[in-house]
This record gives structure tokens, sequence and C-alpha cells, in this order.
């Protein structure tokens, strides 16, 4: 068990080995529902780590799908176990949005991204993103602002340390171009581009208007990937009427291709640096 994939990853996990255990036992969801006399919807939340299992709940299961494997029943029981722990982001549980993309995001080894508007939240300076948190939730307290930024600083600290996100980000050319928070503050977040793009585990493109049309013209996507559980790779769709995580493993190869074909139409990196120096003098 990774000392980073934290509680989001390991109730996933759990999930998936779950599933595969009813589904070797011939049982359906509804079978396993009536057969405790839980909610109906209980055993897709638990499957779909949409909520956390108990150890008890794992050893009933493993009992009813007839698991016998005392060592594979232990780990299970262990992964809920460990899945139920606190998290540092746990604090901050009321301003996020649904589907705990913090958590997905923090056990992630990789991720591809892709803006279509702003500066994506990991690249931001603090000015930028209370121009942006202020003007889009006006009617929020100071402190409420606050917070939202305190979590966003937080979740950049993945972008350093011993165990640093492998991020790749292609922004659309408006997303450099629209001032944000007045000339001060948008230059400011250029030169901050500048610098960590700089990072080893950083790769920054910027798709040109003349790139025309292409498949991401919806809205804004995110890749998330898992070095030691590739079936556990996620796609986050975010938009104005709700958010959507797509987990087939089908339809994930199928946005990672799409993300390889964007990448080669998107100025590389030497190219993508001089545009935004070139627009300090625009």
């Amino acid at each position: 068990m990774s000392d980073i994939e934290g509680p989001t990853l390991r109730r996933r996990r759990l999930g998936v080995e779950l599933k595969r255990c009813r589904e070797a036992a011939h049982l359906t969801q509804q079978d396993v529902s009536r057969h405790f006399e839980w909610h109906s919807a209980k055993v897709t939340r638990i499957e779909t780590a949409r909520v956390a299992v108990t150890p008890r709940d794992v050893r009933d299961l493993l009992t009813l799908y007839r698991v016998e494997d005392e060592e594979y029943r232990e780990a299970l029981v262990e992964l809920a176990r460990s899945s139920r722990e606190r998290s540092w982001w746990t604090d901050y549980k009321d301003i996020m949005r649904p589907g705990n993309f913090v958590g997905m995001e923090a056990a992630a080894t990789s991720m591809r991204c892709w803006e279509p508007i702003i500066v994506p939240g990991l690249l931001q300076t603090e000015a930028y993103m209370r121009a942006l948190i202020s003007t889009g939730r006006s009617a929020d307290p100071p402190q409420r602002i606050d917070r939202r930024i305190s979590l966003r600083l937080t979740r950049q600290s993945r972008l350093r340390g011993e165990h640093p996100l492998e991020l790749a980000v292609i922004v659309d050319e408006s997303a450099v171009r629209r001032v944000i928070g007045g000339e001060d503050v948008m230059n400011a977040q250029l030169e901050h581009l500048i610098e960590i793009a700089k990072l080893p585990n950083v790769s920054l493109q910027i798709l040109p208007f003349s790139a025309g049309e292409h498949s991401f013209l919806g809205g804004a996507v995110t890749l998330l990937e898992y070095r030691d559980t590739t079936h556990l790779d996620v796609v986050y769709l975010e938009g104005i009427a709700g958010d959507y995580y797509e987990e087939q493993p089908t339809e994930v190869a199928r946005y990672r291709q799409e993300f390889e074909r964007l990448s080669t139409r998107a100025l590389d990196h030497r190219t993508t640096i001089k545009m935004i120096e070139s627009l300090f003098d625009a």
C-alpha cells in the first residue's frame, strides 16, 4: 500500500475488488442489498467509492461472496480501515465540489490538463486566484474566499516534494491573453508560468488560435493517472451544470489519445515560453 495514495484511492481500489468478488459469486447488487437488508443503493455506493465501508461490512461481504483466502480477506479489510482515515482536505469538505476531485488529485502520480479559458488552478498565483474566486463567488464572505485560496495553494504543493505530481498542461491561447485581476496581477501570473514551467515534472503548452477546431472545445478536461493502479485512471470534466467522472477504461484510453493528439498541435515548450514572454510587450 502506497503512503501517498491516500484514502480516496484506497476506497476506489476496495470498491473494484469487492465488485469483482461479487460478480465472481454471480450475485447482483440487488441480491446483496436484500441479503443484508440494506438500502438498494448502498452496494452501488460502496463499489463506486461514493461511501466509506466499514471493516465489518467488508468481512460480511466477503463471507457472502465465499472468499476464503484469509490473506486476501485481511488485505481488503485493511484497505477498508485505511480508507476511513482522516485526510488533510477533510477540513475543506464544506467548500469542495462533489466527487472529491481533490482526494483523487492528491493520490495521482500524473495528471494531464486541458484548460480553454483560464490558467489551471495548480499554476495560479495567489493574486490571480483571488481575483477569479472573488468575482465568481462575490456573495461569499472574505473568510470563505480565504479558505478556497488556502485549499488551492495547498493543492499546489503536489508539484514539489518527495513524490511530485507529473503535470502536463495544455492551455488555450485565450487563457494567457485574458487579463485577470488587472495588468500587474496578470504580468505576475505570466512570470509565474515561465518559472513553474522550469520544473522537471511540469510540461506547459499553449494551443494557438490557429490550431482551429478540436475535440476538447466543450470545456476543461483533466486526466488523472495512477502508476500502480492504471485501471483506476479517471477523466474529470468540470462544467457549470455539474461535474462528471469517466472511469470506463475504454473511454479513459480515448481521452488519453485525444490529449496526445492535442499535444502534437500545441506549441512546444520553447515556443510556448516565447509566446508568454511576448505578451509582456503586447
